[in-house]
């Protein structure tokens, strides 16, 4: 057989691979190669968080553009920081759905698996009441004790407010797509961030700029344009929960609360929250020590830097998120080996991805700065940051797929114990000595963050060899 001939029919396998993976529908994923498990899971995956990270760049560019923009980037900024929160208790549970929906799928029970999707999507719509209300009482306090100027804190507070108060399709968004993951079919999740990023880039700019009878509402429309596209990337969602079509057949007896089901949910979600708001809560002083110590360009530049940085490291999430489904699903299947080659798989495959990402942002940092905002005293800083963080990218990579392997084998406390001493006992007293004790300012937060992650990553090595994950029963 020729080379011609070969390679042909690789680019045929490879096509014929990309085209099952974005048509969707629910695989058993505890047989056949683990090579193309991995990529027919990663490629919708990948593509989701991508469109996920599109949010804050879409929002991020055009009001990048308004006039005096530095409060505006850093509104967007800071609220985006605290969204993490939101955005920890949506992974937390929507971890959990996927780790017993995978479970269930992997023992052939797809009636449990659709109920325990059905219950945890009950415990979000709760606890997301509350946040929203205190997310519009408070949002100017909020901004204010990010480190925001009173100004910026006072011309900011609609566009938090607007996006607090409808964070439950943040919520349901994150949550629903976890339901779908665990049942193995990831397209749908991707394809509900298709309809909802659609939305926000066509209703953006006409929200802010104003077109016809729509008047201008600036900043503000930008919040405006995301609630609206997460709403119907909501109902794209729920349509496919409803229609009968695929393995998880949701009845309307399912949304009767099961204090059982709620309860070993809980236990799950609990410290998979728990981990992502130590994170989150991280990241949220890390913001409030650049903007006490570099003034408002300091953090725009930091909010602008991190935002991209988001963007290049969401897809790598959505790669390293086929762990979970493959370590849940084979476990399920009581396939341990199977489990733990498909982690070690997804993880060569990430550190690939990010080695490429490492060098891009490194030569390109400039070009991907100037793209958002013209203001060179925010360039500078962004820059800087870009630079210095990407740095650790590639232990990133190798720690999102740890990470997803234990919380996909129900194994949430490992990463939360290694989250907790990484980023509140390493990465914040870091942070604080390089910028305040020896007066680095932004450059020592900049610094602190590849060298802890890359210390949390190291850990999470070590006890993912001891292999602790493997046991778990949920």
């Amino acid at each position: 057989m020729s080379q011609t001939v070969k390679t042909q029919r690789k680019q045929a396998a490879f096509f014929s691979l990309l085209k099952e993976s974005l048509h969707g529908g629910e695989i058993d994923y505890t047989v056949g190669s683990i090579r193309r498990s991995v990529i027919l899971l990663a490629i919708p995956m990948v593509l989701e968080m991508i469109l996920e990270s599109v949010f804050a760049l879409v929002d991020l560019y055009f009001v990048g553009h308004l006039h005096n923009s530095s409060y505006a980037i850093q509104t967007v900024g800071l609220t985006e920081s605290v969204l993490t929160v939101i955005y920890s208790l949506a992974i937390g549970i929507s971890m959990a759905a996927t780790a017993v929906v995978a479970r269930r799928i992997g023992e052939k029970e797809p009636v449990a698996a659709a109920k325990a999707g059905m219950q945890a999507i009950l415990i979000s719509v709760g606890l997301n009441i509350l946040i929203s209300i205190l997310g519009l009482v408070f949002a100017t306090n909020i901004l204010l004790w990010m480190g925001a100027s009173p100004e910026v804190a006072q011309r900011g507070t609609p566009f938090m407010q607007i996006m607090m108060g409808s964070s439950i399709f943040i919520m349901l968004l994150f949550l629903i797509n976890g339901i779908f993951r665990g049942a193995g079919n990831a397209a749908i999740a991707m394809k509900s961030l298709w309809v909802a990023n659609a939305t926000n880039i066509i209703l953006c700019p006409v929200f802010i700029n104003g077109f016809g009878p729509i008047p201008a509402f600036g900043l503000s429309g930008a919040a405006i344009a995301t609630t609206l596209g997460r709403g119907l990337g909501v109902l794209y969602q729920i349509y496919h929960l409803v229609n009968g079509k695929h393995t998880l057949k949701v009845l309307a007896s399912h949304f009767i609360p099961d204090w059982a089901q709620m309860k070993a949910l809980v236990k799950i979600a609990s410290p998979a929250v728990l981990q992502f708001v130590i994170a989150s809560c991280s990241w949220i002083f890390l913001a409030q020590l650049v903007a006490t110590t570099g003034g408002d360009h300091g953090s725009a530049g930091y909010q602008t830097a991190l935002r991209l940085l988001m963007f290049f490291m969401l897809p790598a999430w959505g790669l390293s998120n086929a762990a979970s489904t493959l370590v849940g699903q084979n476990l399920g299947a009581k396939e341990i080996q199977r489990a733990e080659d498909s982690v070690i798989k997804t993880a060569k495959y990430n550190v690939l991805f990010m080695a490429v990402i490492t060098v891009l942002s490194l030569a390109g940092a400039r070009v991907f700065v100037s793209f958002f905002t013209n203001d060179l005293q925010i360039q500078e800083v962004a820059i800087q940051a870009i630079q210095i963080m990407s740095l650790g990218y590639i232990f990133y990579g190798m720690g999102m797929v740890l990470i997803n392997a234990f919380n996909g084998a129900g194994d949430t406390w490992t990463p939360t114990w290694v989250n907790l001493f990484g980023f509140w006992f390493f990465q914040i007293p870091l942070a604080y000595l390089l910028a305040k004790v020896f007066q680095m300012g932004p450059t020592g937060v900049f610094i602190a963050i590849p060298v802890s992650e890359t210390a949390i990553t190291l850990a999470s090595i070590v006890l993912f060899r001891r292999g602790k994950w493997k046991k778990i029963k949920v």
